[in-house]
């Protein structure tokens, strides 16, 4: 009788199961430390058979994924995200199996809201429904694990950085949200570039309601100057963004706050951006940045160009507000100078044309708004002969409609 009864407990994959499991996996979440989550993963894995667990981070520059060491995880070289089955699973948001000699490897995208922080990997005899949902469900309970965690330990940063960082760069990341938002009406995702060395680029979103707030900075400078006054100005843009005043109103408190704290020849070239999801109504205001570029059907069909005031600490006017009706699939193309203005020795400016080039190769259906984004930074980058003396930061904005 007791053999049979285990029997049952082995073999039974049914919802009741995976919530014992699961509730044994959160039970334990609230007090435990941070470098042994990884132990935790395994062992729920474990109890349906799993073994080699790994748990893949991305690195800062989006090009690779580490292993992130602890007891009980099968450690490794970094994975390329281009080339490899993780790398495909981390780019799709969707799971992929691997068939083997001992079973099946089964990759499980680890995601945050629609970012993805990376693949959990696991290797089974066999594969079924059950178990999928299971280890789907796993790596939803372990991303928001690290993500808490993520706040008070050094373990997921150490991990995720393959190179040195500058430290104007770890000012800019700390300052940062999510690299990625996916919501059933409006999808964001951003890329900073160079990854390990950025200073005066940002960029900030919120959203609020059926409101999706976005600003996109760029300090003059480099080094810790510019990482000191894109923090003044992303903070100013929070404030003033928090309090509900008119989008015009925000230019203003940010050019104060900056004016306030930096020399009459310091600046901030801005962007700020409110969409409607509920309309598709975009409204922006622009202090002395590039204008963004409107894709439709996957193809940049125009410039959205308007009325702009001084940048950020200069003491412009009050911007004028423009707007635009988006349709259904409509993506907003942001972008810092130094992603069009970089150019090697000699050679003319890359340029905002062969920038609109690049968009039509790479932005095509079925693509999310993270793939495209991080191919287009990692293909300009190429593009300018792995030149970058300047930040060069792009955000994509995608608003999906009514539903």
């Amino acid at each position: 009788m007791t053999v049979g009864r285990h029997e049952d407990r082995v073999h039974d994959r049914s919802a009741g199961f995976g919530e014992t499991l699961l509730g044994g996996f959160l039970d334990r979440a609230h007090e435990l430390p941070a470098e042994r989550v990884g132990q935790v993963v395994a062992e729920t894995a474990a109890r349906i058979g799993g073994r080699d667990v790994q748990i893949l981070l991305q690195d800062y520059g989006q090009q690779t994924l580490v292993p992130l060491p602890g007891e009980g995880l099968k450690g490794g070289r970094p994975l390329p995200i281009d080339g490899s089955t993780a790398g495909r699973c981390f780019l799709t948001s969707r799971p992929v199996e691997v068939p083997l000699a001992d079973g099946v490897r089964l990759h499980v995208p680890l995601l945050h809201g629609g970012d993805q922080a990376g693949v959990l990997a696991v290797t089974l005899d066999t594969v079924d429904d059950d178990d999928r949902r299971i280890l789907c469900r796993l790596a939803g309970l372990t991303t928001d694990m690290m993500q808490t965690k993520n706040r008070y330990t050094d373990l997921f940063f150490r991990t995720r950085r393959i190179e040195p960082m500058s430290v104007a760069a770890e000012i800019q990341w700390s300052l940062l949200p999510p690299l990625a938002m996916t919501t059933p009406r409006v999808a964001v995702a951003g890329v900073l570039e160079p990854a390990y060395d950025v200073a005066g680029d940002s960029f900030d979103y919120a959203l609020n309601g059926g409101t999706l707030h976005l600003a996109m900075i760029d300090a003059m400078g480099h080094g810790l100057d510019a990482a000191t006054m894109a923090t003044v100005a992303i903070g100013a843009y929070r404030h003033a963004r928090r309090i509900s005043v008119e989008l015009s109103e925000i230019y203003l408190f940010m050019d104060r706050a900056v004016a306030e704290q930096f020399a009459p020849d310091h600046f901030v070239t801005a962007q700020m951006l409110r969409l409607d999801t509920g309309t598709g109504r975009l409204q922006w205001v622009n202090a002395g940045h590039p204008a963004p570029m409107l894709i439709r059907d996957h193809r940049v069909v125009r410039r959205l160009n308007s009325p702009t005031t001084l940048p950020v600490g200069f003491g412009g006017d009050q911007p004028q507000v423009s707007d635009v009706a988006l349709a259904p699939g409509d993506r907003i193309l942001c972008f810092t100078d130094g992603l069009i203005e970089e150019h090697e020795a000699g050679q003319e400016e890359f340029g905002e044309d062969r920038l609109i080039d690049r968009v039509h190769r790479l932005d095509q259906a079925d693509r999310g708004v993270r793939a495209v984004a991080r191919d287009l930074s990692h293909t300009l980058r190429r593009a300018r002969g792995e030149t970058t003396t300047d930040d060069a930061t792009l955000v994509l904005i995608e608003w999906r409609g009514r539903g």
